[in-house]
């Protein structure tokens, strides 16, 4: 079995005014690397397009009409429509959504069946600041609260985990996932920062969350301290089925948006030792989605390094 890479072909096509750090150029520092030969036996399949009885497993019906609704026209010269500060709609915004979302669900699908050992979802925009029913921080819907769900209704996962290494809180995965007794939803990331939750007094209705709050001008040493000691024996003690990844890259040092100090040989590491967990809990399988990352040289060197870790445990 080998990785999986899901792309977004509308995720080129997803606009934001100039200037906007979750910009087009993301995508194309990623393939840049991915392209080279190193990664030539990634096996790498065009995302789907979810539906909306996908969305729907997390998001009201009325939310998703909403965002149908708020999408310009195609031809319209207007620009990107702002759903509030940071987050907008261009004409493609919406497919390019519903593919993130659907490749997530094609990532799962082919893990749980056997097809590929893990995935890695290439996409725009990000989802873990999606909201039950609002768009925040870029983000549409939750991609990976909405796998996990599907996960658990569909795919025959008894219990999911998902792991945010983003520097901001998922805020979002958290909200839709804080019910969700059969979903651990672990997230690392910087405090204070956007957008402002993940204390470590926020648990969900059943012990479900666990956040790890990390103080800016922390580096790498510091988060392998903490994973080491939080974060791997709760998920031994949670026995999931399926991890799954919201993979931001914007912790690194060189990131604008954040203060951590991490490196690619950081997020190697994490990526590994989530993938040796996988190994021996719950027969490698993990599917990972891209989320931040804004400075780009630093992005496609981050994410080059978090394949390879998926990569090199699939041989």
């Amino acid at each position: 079995m080998a990785t999986w890479v899901f792309e977004n072909p509308y995720s080129v096509d997803h606009l934001t005014p100039e200037g906007h750090p979750e910009q087009v150029g993301r995508i194309a520092a990623i393939t840049a690397h991915l392209d080279l030969p190193q990664f030539a036996d990634l096996v790498r399949r065009e995302a789907p397009l979810a539906c909306e009885a996908d969305l729907a497993l997390c998001h009201p019906q009325s939310y998703i009409d909403k965002i149908k609704a708020a999408r310009p026209e195609v031809g319209s010269d207007a620009g990107p429509v702002a759903l509030d500060g940071d987050t907008f709609l261009s004409p493609a915004s919406w497919h390019a959504a519903l593919c993130g979302v659907g490749g997530v669900i094609a990532g799962i699908d082919a893990v749980m069946s056997g097809q590929a050992h893990n995935a890695f979802v290439l996409t725009r925009p990000p989802g873990h600041h999606a909201e039950t029913s609002t768009a925040m921080g870029f983000c549409l819907f939750g991609s990976i609260a909405i796998g996990a769900k599907h996960a658990l209704e569909r795919a025959g996962a008894g219990r999911v985990a998902v792991i945010d290494f983003d520097v901001h809180h998922g805020n979002g995965t958290q909200d839709l996932l804080w019910r969700e007794t059969r979903a651990l939803f672990v997230s690392s990331h910087q405090i204070p920062l956007y957008p402002g939750s993940g204390a470590r007094g926020e648990t969900g209705v059943a012990n479900n969350i666990l956040n790890l709050p990390l103080p800016p001008n922390s580096d790498g040493a510091l988060m392998r301290q903490i994973y080491k000691r939080d974060v791997f024996p709760r998920l031994a003690e949670f026995a999931p089925d399926l991890i799954l990844i919201s993979a931001g890259f914007d912790a690194h040092t060189d990131d604008p948006l954040a203060n951590l100090m991490w490196d690619e040989a950081d997020f190697a590491w994490l990526t590994r030792e989530i993938c040796a967990f996988a190994q021996t809990h719950c027969a490698g399988r993990v599917v990972s989605a891209l989320e931040g990352g804004y400075d780009l040289p630093a992005l496609g060197r981050s994410v080059a390094a978090h394949v390879a870790e998926l990569m090199e445990v699939s041989k």
